[in-house]
């Protein structure tokens, strides 16, 4: 089994002599941060295309065994109707990721908020996402942020392409539990500042047990702390890795 522990993004002010050392220079903030963790999701990604040889430097800075998580971009997921984003995913997938090789893991395809599931639209929509791009095959995981995806119709369709259901511990989305892929992806939003490591130690304890039962039959497992407290998700991150050595 592998699990691969992370935060998401890595450029972020607050973490300047909080993680990051007094005095790192910024363009080494990656290669510092991949020493520390073993995963990022990149959510610059979201936001824009990135420059093939941004993707050359990524790969470049992290070692083997690191993996760099997407999030697929807004132009992509956050649409009325989602069956009509074709162009969109076309160019999302064309802007040179696959550089990172064996460090590229799962795509995440973050849905509006209240975005409604529509079987029809949503089961075109994901006929739309490839299985690989430029030889590389690629990971797929869905997060969706609405009740109404608490449907056995839902699960069918992602189970039916190998697409996770990202796993989001978060009051205000739906908290979905169904293994739909080969892997599974989680994103933990419940860290809080006044905790050095974010979270309790019973409370991380208890996320390494329930990260364990994912990975069990050889299964891969991102579990990413995100959002919360965002200045304690690195130390978060660190204290579950060494829970899991």
């Amino acid at each position: 089994m592998t699990i691969r522990v992370g935060v998401g993004g890595w450029t972020y002010e607050p973490w300047r002599g909080v993680f990051y050392p007094e005095g790192l220079a910024q363009k080494r903030e990656l290669e510092y941060a991949a020493q520390q963790l073993t995963a990022i999701e990149i959510n610059a990604t979201y936001y824009g295309r990135q420059k093939s040889q941004s993707w050359r430097n990524w790969a470049a800075a992290v070692p083997a065994g690191f993996v760099c998580s997407l999030k697929a971009s807004r132009y992509c997921t956050q649409r009325k109707l989602l069956a009509e984003s074709g162009d969109s995913i076309r160019m999302f997938l064309e802007q040179g990721f696959t550089e990172l090789g064996d460090k590229l893991g799962p795509i995440n395809w973050q849905l509006a908020d209240k975005k409604k599931f529509d079987r029809e639209d949503f089961a075109r929509f994901l006929d739309l996402i490839p299985g690989e791009q430029d030889g590389v095959k690629l990971r797929h995981a869905l997060e969706v942020r609405d009740e109404s995806f608490a449907d056995p119709a839902f699960l069918d369709l992602a189970r039916a392409r190998n697409m996770a259901v990202i796993f989001a511990d978060a009051e205000e989305f739906p908290r979905i539990e169904e293994q739909t892929a080969d892997f599974t992806y989680a994103r933990l939003q419940h860290s809080v500042e006044e905790i050095e490591t974010g979270y309790d130690a019973a409370a991380l304890d208890e996320w390494a047990k329930q990260a364990k039962v994912w990975a069990k039959g050889g299964r891969d497992v991102f579990v990413y702390f995100i959002s919360g407290a965002k200045l304690r998700n690195p130390a978060a991150a660190r204290a579950l890795i060494e829970r899991l050595k």
